[in-house]
């Protein structure tokens, strides 16, 4: 069984992918970026740019019977090496007793107001196992 989870974000239709997809036991998220879906805005601060793709991810998560608990792998890509210490403090307390599998690339983002984008792999379950 393949589940594909929309967040109804444009750039799922332009670039054809979905936010996230089920298959059996383990849901991958795309890459997800701060953009804020109840203001459509992107805010300029990189932490709440971290929060507002976490929230994102939750969500997409939960539509595939998981959360963001179940969390066994995390990308961060971050546009800016200044903004490190500002994405760990958004991030930290969120995985700090999850403890994914972790890594973190300095890249060129997609649009210049993006200065981050997470990306996940959950299992379903893993939170109590």
């Amino acid at each position: 069984m393949v589940q594909r989870i929309s967040t109804g974000s444009p750039f799922e239709a332009t670039f054809g992918y979905s936010r996230a997809v089920r298959h059996e036991d383990t849901v991958y998220v795309s890459g997800t970026t701060g953009y804020d879906y109840a203001s459509m805005t992107m805010p300029d601060d990189v932490g709440q740019q971290a929060a507002n793709a976490l929230a994102t991810i939750d969500k997409a998560l939960r539509e595939a019977g998981s959360s963001i608990q179940d969390t066994v792998r995390v990308v961060y890509y971050v546009g800016d090496r200044n903004d490190v210490d500002a994405v760990v403090k958004a991030v930290g307390p969120v995985f700090k007793d999850i403890r994914p599998a972790a890594s973190m690339l300095i890249v060129q983002m997609i649009e210049a107001g993006m200065k981050i984008e997470i990306e996940v792999t959950a299992r379903i379950g893993a939170a109590n196992s």
